[in-house]
């Protein structure tokens, strides 16, 4: 008998499908305006040069030397902000009163533009790597950070009046409940906090006009009287690194918490019964609280 494909698994198909639609159009509305002269050429090339070109920089050492230091920055910078992020939003998420000592700096800082700070950091740290990598920490930890908060205050209690009904002290329930309750919202937080750090990263290297990247070759392509085509290359590969990253990491997402709505809907549908939606991350109704606590 014919297996029938699984409803998660044709939306996903639609949604595919419809994406690379919409591309296509695009891709159409922006060749036909440039080739019937709608908006000049040194202002809008067709859609075909640009990615003719884009294709071309592929072959270029020089430019793929400096995509490579934009993709270090962006690591680094990433992996800092989790570093830092995850612990602190442990810390203030399950310490109420730190949490009230530090919110009003917290909500003080986050919403500062990173870009706003480059000649202040450029300052203290002068112009190389080092400037990109702090800047990218900044903009990067908040989504991780309130994720892990929000994550920590969504974890399941009756999971953590089991354990310490067992004897469990505080770290043994941070590890076995509360930390694996939050992970599937901290890999939700890191996924948006990639797509800032890619955004600083460009971002500071095209503001700040030193050292080397991809944002270092749009900004001095935009310097060319007709450069045009070359910046708008250089964007279509930070939008393709942004969608690569971010594929990535939903597939990751996906294979390490096979327990969130979106894998259970594919498999068929949840243990919640129906018009009730199970929240991700928490353990409920997908692994029962007392068994997950005993068996942890």
């Amino acid at each position: 008998m014919k297996q029938l494909k699984r409803p998660g698994r044709l939306a996903r198909h639609q949604e595919l499908w419809l994406g690379l639609l919409g591309v296509l159009l695009a891709f159409g509305v922006c060749e036909a305006v440039g080739r019937a002269g709608i908006v000049r050429r040194s202002y809008l090339p067709p859609a075909s040069e640009v990615l003719a070109r884009a294709v071309e920089l592929a072959g270029d050492g020089a430019f793929l030397d400096g995509i490579g230091a934009t993709l270090r920055a962006w690591a680094l910078g990433l992996g800092l902000a989790v570093a830092i992020a995850v612990p602190l939003g442990l810390l203030l998420g399950s310490m109420p009163v730190v949490d009230s000592a530090v919110r009003m700096i917290v909500e003080f800082l986050r919403p500062l533009p990173s870009v706003a700070l480059i000649p202040l950091v450029s300052l203290l740290l002068g112009t190389g790597t080092e400037t990109k990598v702090a800047l990218i920490t900044y903009a990067s930890v908040w989504p991780v950070l309130f994720n892990t908060i929000y994550g920590l205050g969504e974890t399941d209690p009756l999971a953590k009046d089991t354990l310490r009904a067992f004897g469990f002290g505080r770290l043994s329930v941070l590890l076995r409940v509360e930390l694996p309750g939050t992970a599937p919202f901290i890999a939700a937080g890191i996924r948006i906090s990639a797509a800032v750090a890619l955004i600083l990263a460009v971002a500071t290297e095209l503001l700040s006009g030193f050292g080397e990247g991809l944002g270092i070759f749009i900004a001095q392509a935009s310097l060319s009287t007709d450069g045009t085509r070359d910046v708008l290359a250089g964007v279509v590969w930070a939008g393709a690194l942004g969608l690569v990253i971010n594929g990535v990491l939903v597939r990751a997402e996906r294979w390490l918490f096979p327990w969130t709505p979106d894998r259970r809907a594919e498999g068929g549908g949840t243990r919640s019964g129906p018009g009730r939606e199970a929240r991700p991350g928490t353990g409920r109704r997908v692994r029962p609280a007392p068994e997950r606590g005993v068996r942890s």
